[in-house]
């Protein structure tokens, strides 16, 4: 791969935003099939307004594979806190991934891993051949940042966002992104 512009998207933060920001008037949009699918057009909508807006050569798209990762086989309390997602967006799962497909965008996921262990590796790999922008809403993403990897942090609405390269980060957060990981685990 030529230099190039590389755009890893956080699925599930997209489409759990997505899914939020209308599941809380109890607005579901409904195919023919009636299945719900709002999260899905939240999704798109975040996806083509942050390519459009980015404009990357590459675009890839990562997934959490199911609930069961090696870190809860490790520590089986391991994001314990965390409701099952609700019965409106479970389908959804498997019709945004068919979407992603029909625009060309791989879908990445690795059964016993989350999405932000694909984007990290894949993160790792491409930075060496260009640019590496990452779309996410968890700014545990932060600690990923580089020379060559930014993170754009979602905010409220759709093409709001907020960009970080590691001296960003540094002005604002006072750390480094490496002690990032030394404070995710003090807290």
């Amino acid at each position: 791969m030529n230099e190039s512009k590389v755009l890893l998207i956080d699925g599930m933060a997209l489409l759990f935003r997505s899914f939020f920001a209308t599941a809380m008037s109890g607005y579901y949009m409904i195919n023919s099939k009636g299945q719900p699918t709002n999260a899905v057009h939240g999704f798109v909508k975040h996806m083509l307004t942050a390519v459009n807006h980015f404009n990357p050569s590459h675009v890839v798209c990562c997934w959490d594979m199911g609930s069961t990762t090696f870190r809860t086989e490790m520590f089986s309390d391991y994001k314990g806190n965390r409701n099952e997602a609700p019965i409106e967006l479970v389908p959804q799962f498997e019709l945004v991934k068919e979407v992603a497909a029909s625009f060309d965008i791989p879908n990445i996921g690795l059964s016993g891993y989350e999405a932000d262990d694909c984007i990290g590796t894949l993160a790792n790999h491409y930075r060496k051949h260009g640019q590496v922008s990452i779309l996410t809403g968890d700014q545990d993403i932060l600690q990923l940042l580089d020379e060559n990897i930014e993170v754009i942090l979602m905010k409220k609405g759709f093409g709001n966002y907020a960009v970080y390269n590691p001296t960003v980060f540094f002005e604002e957060k006072g750390i480094t992104p490496l002690q990032m990981v030394d404070l995710k685990a003090l807290l």
